[in-house]
Protein backbone atom coordinates (compact mmCIF):
# COMPACT_ATOMS: atom_id res chain seq x y z
CA UNK A 1 0.00 0.00 0.00
CA UNK A 2 1.01 3.61 -0.48
CA UNK A 3 0.40 5.47 2.77
CA UNK A 4 0.44 9.23 3.31
CA UNK A 5 1.68 10.59 6.62
CA UNK A 6 1.03 14.00 8.14
CA UNK A 7 1.75 15.43 11.56
CA UNK A 8 2.28 18.51 13.62
CA UNK A 9 5.16 18.96 16.04
CA UNK A 10 3.33 17.12 18.85
CA UNK A 11 3.08 13.90 16.82
CA UNK A 12 6.47 14.05 15.11
CA UNK A 13 8.21 11.35 17.16
CA UNK A 14 5.36 8.87 16.72
CA UNK A 15 5.19 9.59 12.98
CA UNK A 16 8.87 8.69 12.68
CA UNK A 17 8.34 5.38 14.52
CA UNK A 18 5.30 4.52 12.38
CA UNK A 19 7.26 5.41 9.24
CA UNK A 20 9.91 2.86 10.26
CA UNK A 21 7.23 0.22 10.87
CA UNK A 22 5.56 0.87 7.51
CA UNK A 23 8.88 0.53 5.70
CA UNK A 24 9.64 -2.74 7.48
CA UNK A 25 6.23 -4.05 6.39
CA UNK A 26 6.95 -3.18 2.76
CA UNK A 27 4.59 -0.22 2.41
CA UNK A 28 5.45 2.87 0.37
CA UNK A 29 5.29 6.09 2.40
CA UNK A 30 4.64 9.65 1.27
CA UNK A 31 5.56 11.94 4.16
CA UNK A 32 3.85 15.34 4.07
CA UNK A 33 5.68 16.51 7.22
CA UNK A 34 6.30 18.19 9.50
CA UNK A 35 9.92 17.18 9.78
CA UNK A 36 10.85 18.36 13.28
CA UNK A 37 9.42 19.16 16.70
CA UNK A 38 9.34 22.88 15.93
CA UNK A 39 5.84 24.27 16.55
CA UNK A 40 3.60 24.31 13.44
CA UNK A 41 -0.10 24.53 12.58
CA UNK A 42 -1.38 20.98 12.03
CA UNK A 43 -3.81 21.66 9.13
CA UNK A 44 -0.85 22.59 6.91
CA UNK A 45 0.34 18.98 7.08
CA UNK A 46 -2.84 17.01 7.72
CA UNK A 47 -4.92 18.32 4.84
CA UNK A 48 -2.36 17.45 2.11
CA UNK A 49 -2.09 13.88 3.45
CA UNK A 50 -5.88 13.51 3.43
CA UNK A 51 -6.16 15.07 -0.03
CA UNK A 52 -3.63 12.55 -1.39
CA UNK A 53 -6.01 9.78 -0.33
CA UNK A 54 -9.07 11.59 -1.68
CA UNK A 55 -7.35 12.03 -5.07
CA UNK A 56 -6.31 8.37 -5.16
CA UNK A 57 -2.58 9.11 -5.02
CA UNK A 58 -2.30 7.17 -1.76
CA UNK A 59 -4.35 4.21 -0.56
CA UNK A 60 -4.63 5.43 3.03
CA UNK A 61 -3.17 8.00 5.41
CA UNK A 62 -2.10 8.15 9.01
CA UNK A 63 -2.09 11.51 10.78
CA UNK A 64 -0.59 12.40 14.14
CA UNK A 65 -0.84 15.08 16.79
CA UNK A 66 -0.80 15.51 20.53
CA UNK A 67 -4.28 14.07 21.05
CA UNK A 68 -5.18 13.27 17.43
CA UNK A 69 -8.51 15.10 17.76
CA UNK A 70 -7.71 18.19 15.73
CA UNK A 71 -6.00 16.09 13.11
CA UNK A 72 -9.06 13.86 12.71
CA UNK A 73 -11.29 16.92 12.40
CA UNK A 74 -9.04 18.49 9.76
CA UNK A 75 -8.79 15.27 7.75
CA UNK A 76 -12.56 14.73 7.87
CA UNK A 77 -13.15 18.10 6.21
CA UNK A 78 -11.77 16.60 2.98
CA UNK A 79 -14.50 15.08 0.81
CA UNK A 80 -14.21 11.30 0.63
CA UNK A 81 -12.19 10.98 3.82
CA UNK A 82 -13.30 8.84 6.72
CA UNK A 83 -10.76 9.51 9.45
CA UNK A 84 -10.96 7.54 12.67
CA UNK A 85 -9.29 8.57 15.91
CA UNK A 86 -8.11 5.29 17.42
CA UNK A 87 -6.64 4.59 20.84
CA UNK A 88 -6.64 0.80 21.00
CA UNK A 89 -6.67 -2.24 18.72
CA UNK A 90 -10.41 -2.88 19.00
CA UNK A 91 -11.32 0.66 17.96
CA UNK A 92 -8.89 0.39 15.03
CA UNK A 93 -10.38 -2.94 13.93
CA UNK A 94 -13.94 -1.60 14.11
CA UNK A 95 -13.00 1.59 12.25
CA UNK A 96 -11.98 -0.55 9.29
CA UNK A 97 -14.58 -3.34 9.53
CA UNK A 98 -17.63 -1.15 10.06
CA UNK A 99 -16.63 2.33 8.87
CA UNK A 100 -14.12 1.69 6.07
CA UNK A 101 -11.83 4.34 7.59
CA UNK A 102 -9.24 5.44 5.05
CA UNK A 103 -7.36 7.73 7.42
CA UNK A 104 -6.15 6.86 10.93
CA UNK A 105 -5.48 9.53 13.55
CA UNK A 106 -3.19 8.89 16.52
CA UNK A 107 -2.32 11.09 19.52
CA UNK A 108 1.30 10.83 20.62
CA UNK A 109 0.54 12.31 24.05
CA UNK A 110 -2.34 9.96 24.86
CA UNK A 111 -1.34 6.52 23.58
CA UNK A 112 1.80 4.53 24.44
CA UNK A 113 4.06 3.91 21.46
CA UNK A 114 3.72 0.10 21.66
CA UNK A 115 -0.06 0.34 21.53
CA UNK A 116 0.08 2.89 18.70
CA UNK A 117 2.21 0.53 16.60
CA UNK A 118 -0.19 -2.35 17.33
CA UNK A 119 -3.10 -0.10 16.30
CA UNK A 120 -1.38 0.66 13.00
CA UNK A 121 -0.80 -3.03 12.30
CA UNK A 122 -4.45 -3.92 12.98
CA UNK A 123 -5.75 -0.94 11.00
CA UNK A 124 -3.65 -1.87 7.96
CA UNK A 125 -4.68 -5.52 7.93
CA UNK A 126 -8.40 -5.30 8.72
CA UNK A 127 -10.79 -5.35 5.77
CA UNK A 128 -14.07 -3.51 5.43
CA UNK A 129 -17.03 -5.87 5.81
CA UNK A 130 -19.29 -3.88 3.48
CA UNK A 131 -22.93 -4.94 3.47
CA UNK A 132 -25.35 -2.56 5.12
CA UNK A 133 -22.46 -0.39 6.33
CA UNK A 134 -21.36 0.37 2.77
CA UNK A 135 -24.78 1.71 1.85
CA UNK A 136 -24.96 3.89 4.95
CA UNK A 137 -21.46 5.29 4.40
CA UNK A 138 -22.30 6.11 0.78
CA UNK A 139 -25.39 7.97 1.96
CA UNK A 140 -23.21 10.23 4.12
CA UNK A 141 -21.06 11.44 1.23
CA UNK A 142 -21.89 15.05 0.29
Amino acid sequence: MKIALGTDHAGFQLKEKVKELLGSLGHEVKDFGTFSEESVDYPLFIRPAAEAVARGECDRAIVFGGSGNGEAMAANKVRGIRCALCWNEEVARLSRQHNDANVLSLGQRVIPQEIALAVVRIWLTTNFEGGRHAKRIAELEP
